[in-house]
């Protein structure tokens, strides 16, 4: 835990900090749902518990405003050292343009070269606007060739209904 003020806190994420989460998870998705059920309790929980993942998140005043979630995942080549995904990086779009996102990256990055990986790897839509973001941060997109492939169909909002006026 890193406590850059009296009211900034960056430290890993635990069960009680679920709702904050599925705030950050709700912006970050656009209106795909991310419920806030028990049943998603326990699925942070699982998440949180499983070896090698870790969430990161820079908590402000008692409410987490962002986070970032790596995975360390084992490995064969680059001598047996692992590799680890970034995933699921998001500040509240109210405190973003103020380095939190940034200082949370940093936290995930110092964690990943802690275990010994010789990459993080992250995938971000096209059409966000992050890329800056990322490439202010050292990432870069001229090595490799990101593709994803989705079992659930993209998520549609409900439409307005057309009243015919």
């Amino acid at each position: 835990m890193s406590s850059l003020a009296p009211f900034i806190t960056l430290r890993q994420l635990i069960p009680d900090d679920f709702m904050d989460v599925a705030v950050l998870l709700n912006e970050l998705t656009e209106g795909v749902p991310v419920a806030d059920r028990d049943e998603d309790r326990s699925h942070f929980s699982k998440l949180l518990s499983h070896e090698g993942t870790s969430i990161f998140g820079l908590e402000l005043e008692g409410t987490i405003v962002s986070c970032a979630t790596l995975h360390i995942l084992p490995n064969m080549t680059y001598g047996g050292r692992p590799y680890c995904l970034a995933e699921n990086v998001v500040t509240l779009r109210a405190h973003q343009g103020r380095g939190y996102g940034k200082l949370v990256m940093n936290t995930l990055k110092e964690a990943a070269w802690s275990a010994n990986a010789y990459k993080i790897m992250l995938l971000t839509g096209q059409d966000r606007g992050v890329k800056g973001f990322y490439e202010s941060l050292g990432y870069t997109a001229d090595q490799k060739f990101g593709m994803v492939l989705r079992r659930v169909p993209t998520y549609k909002p409900p439409q307005a209904e057309h009243t015919g006026r």
